[in-house]
């Protein structure tokens, strides 16, 4: 079956099983690296994408259900040259360590400052909750979000 979305603001058209996992297409497929199978069971958010805007762990889609949808990606937020202001804050706020999580970490702070511009700590923390790290006591990259939320508020606008 051929399954026509768009990927980071690209249209795709791929022949895939549709029953198969959107994780695998994605990553193995069309090079989107900072899709990963953390759990493979929706546990751990290292596989979030935005799927229409909205965070969905692609671990638990399958292929047929990106039909006609938008899929975001970290690297369809920004690159190593021109970095998203959350991945540049990640980087600036030693977020990150081993990197694993970060992409979907990431992802999820997208998706509440897309909600919440002016999150508190506890709003940042509810926001994450559904993306585990096994590297940070997790102070580190709230203060990540954090400052995003804030350079958001003072003139960046989401892409």
């Amino acid at each position: 079956m051929t399954i026509r979305f768009t990927l980071n603001g690209r249209p795709v058209a791929v022949d895939t099983d549709p029953g198969r996992r959107a994780v695998d297409l994605l990553r193995e497929d069309l090079g989107a690296l900072s899709v990963k199978e953390g759990c493979g069971t929706g546990e751990c958010g290292a596989c979030s994408v935005l799927l229409d805007g909205e965070l969905k762990l692609s671990c638990l889609l399958l292929a047929a259900q990106l039909e006609g949808r938008e899929v975001v990606t970290c690297e369809g937020l920004g690159d190593q040259a021109a970095p998203h202001p959350l991945q540049a804050a990640f980087a600036e706020h030693g977020a990150v360590q081993c990197g694993f999580c970060t992409p979907g970490m990431v992802l999820a702070a997208e998706s509440l400052l897309r909600e919440n511009p002016d999150p508190d700590r506890e709003d940042v923390r509810r926001g994450l909750s559904g993306n585990l790290c096994r590297c940070t006591g997790y102070v580190k990259i709230v203060d990540a979000v954090q400052a995003a939320a804030k350079e958001r508020r003072g003139g960046w606008r989401k892409k």
